[in-house]
């Protein structure tokens, strides 16, 4: 490979070679024949794991859907494996680790069932209003009774949205047609966007006040798991009317279950379960919960869309290009890992502490680079920042090296990219800049001849801050005894400190103090640092 050649080229089969790939769940005719349009495809289904080990020897590529287990056994097999593609969402059945480590892409096809998606969920809402699966059940039974099965309108109703992803903002544009008025909330989209899609953004507690109907279309994650839950539902209009057709365990289903029976929530409409199949879920037990087996999904047209979409990167792997949906970061050329790797881990860590630090809602990301740097290609650079900087706030394994700078995008946060001679002292230089409604948090790195990587300024003050470990970053009052009662506040909670940097202006200004920690802080330690006199702010970071 010759040096600036595109990182995917070394997924390439030997020169003149097709890849072999092999399917091993069902996929759609038309997916078939696009991979076979320019690789050699086997099509073996219902394989056990042990036969499944024997075969992936002789494949590079690996086409799947929810039969297939892909296990830590499987991948330490596959000699040849390039990558696997899965022709749907959900990669709970793939060792992403695994294939990570052995420089295997793992890759899925979000956008193929995003109109399915938001169909089902208005679909469901629908169903919900008009109470029509207890209606259909009842004149089954012989019984004819109108009233009993009385529903509510759409029209003049209030909708409230939390999260608008693809599929959260689809629904929004069909819900519009109704005559509703829509409420969102989403940390990551700006006013700008929510302003094209014809909507108003507002906070959670203003989602769930006011809505008639709720709908989540958020991922999974540390953040969003139980996101709404008992106190949550205490909070709602009594009728409130809930849908969930993104991922189960957002909404609580023991606080749901409860909430409809005690009349809190009107009724729900539940696609996905924490656990599926859902044996012996609460939700199940009410006849005012309407559910259905994860069929968000489940079309025609769907199925066609994600097979076509899996076998169109796959083939561009196997041109040398690269994927549009990876989850983990494609393989990179050794000539430009050793050239570019510094930088970008140096801008990653950079993005990590911006984002941490200012927290979502950011309208603009600049990235300035100064002197040998901006000789170089720092497109992975930038993308490196970007995946820093949204990973720490979306959720380990939702951003990486190849949909980062999509998701900022689609966030509509600009991107600002720029290039100077002056480098401040220093032989490079990486600024970072990241604009929240005119407040601006400011970074400086460096990469020194020995390739340390140094953030050497955070806004106005020039210091050291680690690139990796957990630290408390603060501002203090620029006067005596406030960093001893710092120390001892931590060393009260048993958190030991490894090193502790501190910034100065001027004489009488507020000071930077950065304090390194062999571990994470707990809320309550923090709020006891954070009542110190004369501490100003405190926040603890981990990168």
């Amino acid at each position: 490979m010759t040096k600036g050649s595109n990182p995917c080229t070394s997924l390439i089969v030997n020169e003149g070679m097709l890849m072999k790939v092999l399917v091993s769940d069902s996929l759609a005719e038309e997916g078939v024949r696009r991979l076979e349009s320019g690789a050699e495809v086997d099509v073996i289904t219902n394989l056990s794991p042990e036969e499944l080990v024997k075969k992936i020897k002789e494949y590079d590529a690996l086409v799947i859907r929810s039969g297939t287990k892909v296990t830590a056994e499987v991948i330490k097999a596959a000699d040849r494996l390039k990558v696997i593609g899965r022709a749907g969402v959900g990669i709970d059945n793939v060792d992403v680790e695994a294939a990570t480590k052995k420089g295997i892409i793992v890759l899925n096809t979000p956008g193929g069932n995003t109109i399915s998606a938001a169909e089902h969920t208005i679909a469901m809402m629908l169903t919900l209003a008009r109470n029509i699966p207890q209606a259909n059940a009842g004149l089954h039974k012989g019984e004819w009774n109108r009233k009993k099965y009385t529903g509510v309108e759409f029209f003049n109703k209030t909708l409230g949205i939390v999260g608008l992803g693809r599929v959260g903002a689809e629904v929004a544009t069909r819900m519009k047609s109704f005559g509703m008025q829509i409420l969102a909330y989403d940390p990551f989209i700006t006013e700008e966007r929510a302003t094209q899609l014809g909507l108003t953004l507002v906070p959670l507690e203003t989602v769930l006040r006011e809505g008639d109907f709720i709908t989540v279309h958020t991922p999974l994650t540390n953040e969003t798991r139980n996101l709404i839950d008992e106190d949550e539902f205490k909070i709602m209009k009594p009728g409130v009317r809930i849908v969930n057709c993104a991922r189960g365990g957002i909404i609580n289903e023991a606080a749901l279950a409860k909430a409809v029976a005690e009349g809190t929530v009107a009724g729900a409409a539940v696609d996905v379960f924490t656990k599926e199949p859902p044996t012996g879920n609460p939700l199940l037990e009410s006849d005012k919960i309407i559910t259905t087996p994860h069929l968000g999904a489940s079309t025609a047209e769907a199925q066609v869309n994600v097979a076509l979409a899996v076998a169109d990167q796959i083939l561009t792997i196997a041109r040398g290009g690269l994927p549009t949906n990876a989850i983990n970061m494609p393989a990179i050329s050794p000539e430009t890992l050793a050239v570019m790797e510094p930088y970008m881990n140096l801008a990653e860590k950079m993005g990590a502490l911006a984002g941490q630090l200012m927290g979502s809602g950011f309208e603009s990301l600049e990235l300035i680079y100064s002197g040998t740097v901006a000789e170089k290609d720092i497109r992975p650079v930038t993308i490196s920042a970007i995946k820093g900087l949204l990973g720490c706030l979306m959720g380990e394994g939702s951003v990486n090296f190849v949909n980062a700078q999509r998701r900022l995008k689609d966030m509509g946060v600009k991107l600002l990219e720029s290039k100077t001679e002056s480098a401040n002292g220093y032989s490079n230089v990486i600024t970072l800049k990241l604009n929240k409604k005119g407040t601006v948090t400011s970074i400086q790195g460096t990469v020194t001849g020995n390739k340390e990587k140094r953030i050497v300024q955070l806004n106005e003050y020039h210091t050291y801050i680690p690139s990796e470990g957990d630290m408390v970053i603060s501002i203090i009052e620029d006067k005596p005894n406030i960093i001893g009662p710092c120390c001892v506040v931590l060393g009260e909670g048993k958190i030991n400190i490894g090193a502790m940097h501190v910034g100065r202006i001027a004489e009488g200004k507020p000071q930077l103090m950065v304090l390194s920690i062999d571990q994470m802080v707990s809320e309550e330690i923090m709020k006891k640092l954070g009542s110190v006199p004369g501490v100003l702010s405190a926040k603890m970071v981990g990168l």
